[in-house]
């Protein structure tokens, strides 16, 4: 287990471990952003751009979040038309998401306070970050634990308690869960 702060978000979990995916990233934040990372004839390109890159490659992708995404973020989600149709990019909202995780490839986990975010991973200028803190890990066991956790949240396992259905837009679930 490593802990890592500030600018490190950005090394770990974009460059190490994002978009070298080979397999899955499994995303859960609270806000989803239009975050941009270095790249293109701009200097900085949407990570929806290599989202897209890596769907081609065979990479899954799920984003779970508690708020509805950015309009920067839908702009570009919006003319990346085969990320949008193929197989392997979901979203999901549920409006009780407020964690923080990102697990790559049963490989890597992160979880921690930043968004997936420009502010939160630290892609922004150092004077335009958040202060953030997370806990970095390769344990396999604690792999597994992020992972059912997420899982049961995007599965619906909660919904039937979560007693937001009144302002849920999709419940994943329609019947209580006996939790």
């Amino acid at each position: 287990m490593k802990l890592i702060a500030d600018r490190e978000h950005y090394s770990y979990l974009v460059e190490q471990g994002i978009l070298k995916a080979k397999y899955r990233i499994w995303i859960a934040t609270a806000n989803v952003k239009n975050l941009h990372v270095p790249g293109g004839r701009h200097g900085s390109v949407p990570l929806l751009n290599h989202f897209e890159k890596l769907q081609r490659n065979g990479v899954n992708i799920r984003i779970l979040h508690g708020s509805a995404p950015s309009a920067p973020f839908l702009e570009s989600l919006s003319v990346l038309k085969e990320l949008r149709s193929g197989e392997g990019f979901e979203m999901q909202l549920c409006p009780r998401v407020h964690s923080k995780i990102i697990i790559v490839d049963y490989r890597m986990a992160y979880t921690g306070s930043a968004n997936l975010t420009g502010a939160g991973i630290g892609a922004k200028s150092a004077l335009k970050r958040n202060f953030e803190v997370g806990v970095l890990t390769e344990n396999k066991e604690e792999i597994q634990k992020l992972e059912e956790y997420f899982d049961n949240i995007w599965m619906g396992l909660y919904c039937g308690v979560c007693g937001r259905r009144k302002i849920c837009p999709a419940p994943v679930s329609q019947e209580p869960a006996g939790l």
